[in-house]
């Protein structure tokens, strides 16, 4: 049998064929879900509050949830959580599109369905992202998150809302919801089909974890602030995400109607991003991971952000769908080894809480830069606005990578197989004496 394409890899692990399936399944579900609940919330005339009141409580789910989903990542087998999630999305969707569909749904009600989404939701990060390393060998990690970060866009942003659409016009956004169920419920069978893998973290004779909840909590906070490249990653990434998502999400549209267009040129720019997002995963998840990860990483979203410059600039639209296709590919790009980089890196026993940790600060400061972003963008204007959005990330990046000193960390522990430099066997921090064995995760020297 040939060999697969790097970036196929993975596919050919039957496990991960499972979960791949399950993840992509979720995908789908998310983005029927966004569109039929918009039109389910019309549907009972509801206005802009209403929404604004449904989206929210999923948002307040996932930001309650996702750090006590890394803890029970780290503390029960992530297939048991990865199931426990499906049938909870499809239990609640269930039951409010059934209710839509006879007439007897109430806001209420949907409001109720949503907080149980957003909470679902808030486990799934953590449980995924501690379960892949478990079934793909590490050298073909890079590749299934590749995988992740091509299909996520075109599922979630693009064939997902394009049929719950299609339904809501033809039937109903019942139809849409009862699809949504319906969808989630082949993922639970895909996770059902999963292998059991062991928790690795230590636990007593009987098998429970040895402290309590809020300890792991603390435990990996306490991880994060005493590793440098982590932290320092994280405080970039958040303060990027700050910068950028808001002018992204809420400013673009209005650059694009002041550059005369309307919803056809923004569905273009958007389209555009998702469809670079996809390519820039591929792309990644053909090739080795770099050797320094660290600072190409960086780099990538910083620099990434650069034609957020041009959307207060110009007005031309082919400039502007080329903008978005760029920001997309560096973004999705950024995300691949960042993903990789956690799930190889991270000890097994802390990656869910880290990765919820990751997940939280991503949750945190988007609704953050959407509700600056209206009010920023009217004091300063669009285009002094924009121009902080796609210049202030890449000054980060260089300062982040600097501050931490992440091209010596990338050497001191390098991922890619393929080096073989002998200093590259030590682990520890280089000075000018040489490297300093460190453990990970331990203060480095000053």
């Amino acid at each position: 049998m040939p060999a697969l394409p790097r970036a196929l890899a993975p596919l050919q692990h039957r496990s991960y064929r499972l979960l791949a399936a399950s993840m992509a399944l979720s995908l789908l579900g998310a983005g029927l879900w966004a569109v039929a609940v918009v039109w389910q919330v019309v549907a009972l005339d509801g206005g802009p509050g209403a929404l604004s009141l449904v989206t929210g409580l999923t948002a307040g789910g996932m930001l309650a949830s996702t750090l006590f989903g890394g803890v029970l990542a780290d503390r029960i087998p992530q297939r048991h959580l990865l199931l426990a999630v499906a049938l909870v999305q499809a239990t609640a969707v269930a039951v409010v599109g059934t209710l839509s569909l006879t007439g007897a749904l109430a806001l209420g009600q949907l409001a109720a369905a949503a907080l149980c989404i957003g909470v679902a939701t808030g486990l799934y990060y953590p449980a995924y992202s501690a379960q892949l390393p478990a079934l793909v060998p590490e050298g073909d990690l890079l590749a299934a998150n590749g995988l992740e970060g091509a299909v996520r866009p075109l599922l979630q942003n693009a064939a997902g809302p394009a049929a719950a659409g299609f339904l809501v016009a033809a039937i109903s956004p019942g139809a849409a919801m009862v699809a949504t169920a319906f969808v989630s419920l082949i993922a639970a069978a895909c996770v059902l089909a999963l292998p059991v893998t062991p928790v690795r973290r230590d636990t007593t004779a009987e098998g429970a974890p040895r402290t309590g909840m809020l300890t792991d909590i603390r435990e990996g906070f306490r991880y994060m602030a005493r590793t440098p490249w982590l932290l320092a990653t994280l405080l970039y990434a958040s303060l990027m995400v700050l910068a950028f998502i808001g002018p992204l999400e809420v400013l673009v549209p209005f650059a694009i109607r002041d550059a005369g267009g309307g919803p056809r040129q923004h569905a273009y720019v958007l389209a555009a991003f998702g469809i670079g997002g996809a390519a820039g995963s591929l792309l990644v998840a053909s090739l080795r991971l770099p050797r320094r990860y660290l600072t190409v990483m960086n780099l990538l979203w910083g620099l990434g952000c650069v034609p957020m410059v041009v959307f207060g600039l110009t007005s031309e639209l082919w400039v502007l769908i080329a903008a978005g296709a760029v920001i997309g590919a560096t973004f999705e790009a950024g995300t691949v080894i960042w993903g990789t980089l956690l799930q190889r890196r991270v000890p097994p026993a802390l990656l869910g809480r880290v990765a919820s940790l990751d997940f939280f600060v991503s949750l945190s400061f988007m609704p953050l830069s959407m509700a600056l972003a209206g009010t920023v963008g009217g004091a300063i204007g669009l285009t002094t606005t924009f121009l902080l959005a796609g210049l202030l990330p890449p000054v980060l990046a260089a300062v982040a990578i600097v501050a931490a000193r992440l091209p010596a960390d990338e050497i001191a522990h390098p991922l890619d197989a393929a080096s073989s430099e002998p200093e590259q066997a030590l682990l520890g921090w280089e000075d000018d004496a040489g490297i300093v064995p460190v453990r990970e995760g331990e203060p480095w020297p000053s």
